[in-house]
């Protein structure tokens, strides 16, 4: 029988990161978290889906967050009932670097499921590590493209999983990479839907913050 694979989930209290781990509880034979990631903004739950898990490490970027998650898994702890004593509290990695530290946490899988440009340090330093990357966050793309391709150790080492770069890589799965032309991702609209080619080439960054929401 096959050892369950080793997971970091960064991310873990949003919808990616909620989403994997409810495949982790209905798969245990296959998949096992050993350290999760968030922001800071919902410690509570963080605490939740440690005990429930039994992770070796728990990181938050917000570093005023980390006496609250420890308060946390005190509250969490006597929930479940545990005397003191009874249960062990994870490493707790607080600041701007700890999504980045815990990318590089011994494991077979690293989840992105972090949000916006703070996910591109992870994603780098995952693949330097030699972690397969499960990749939802795009903007690691976006903003760091050519650093992300030059840090890639092997082919595959990248999976995407959010919806729309996943679909087009299972796309691409069922024939071969001969047959495609081109790929296009469509777009939720934005500030600049129905503006044409020449009119896209004035837009400020101010205007292009003005996304709705």
């Amino acid at each position: 029988m096959t050892s369950p694979r080793d997971l970091v989930l960064l991310g873990s209290t949003g919808s990616i990161g909620t989403q994997a781990i409810d495949i982790v509880r209905r798969n245990p034979d296959r998949f096992r978290v050993v350290a999760l990631g968030a922001g800071g903004g919902n410690v509570a739950l963080l605490a939740a889906q440690a005990l429930e898990l039994g992770v070796e490490a728990v990181g938050v970027a917000k570093a005023s967050a980390a006496q609250d998650l420890q308060l946390a898994f005190y509250a969490e702890a006597s929930k479940r009932g545990y005397a003191t004593g009874d249960f062990k509290i994870p490493k707790i990695v607080a600041g701007p670097d700890a999504m980045t530290e815990l990318a590089q946490w011994p494991c077979d899988v690293v989840l992105n499921g972090v949000v916006g440009s703070l996910g591109l340090a992870p994603t780098l330093a995952a693949l330097r590590a030699g972690r397969t990357l499960a990749l939802a966050n795009k903007e690691s793309l976006v903003a760091g493209g050519p650093l992300v391709k030059a840090a890639i150790q092997r082919p595959g080492q990248i999976v995407p999983v959010d919806s729309e770069h996943s679909a087009l890589a299972q796309c691409l799965r069922s024939g071969s990479a001969a047959e495609v032309r081109r790929l296009i991702v469509t777009a939720s609209g934005g500030p600049f839907r129905g503006r044409s080619r020449d009119e896209l080439t004035q837009v400020t960054p101010e205007q292009a913050l003005n996304h709705p929401t």
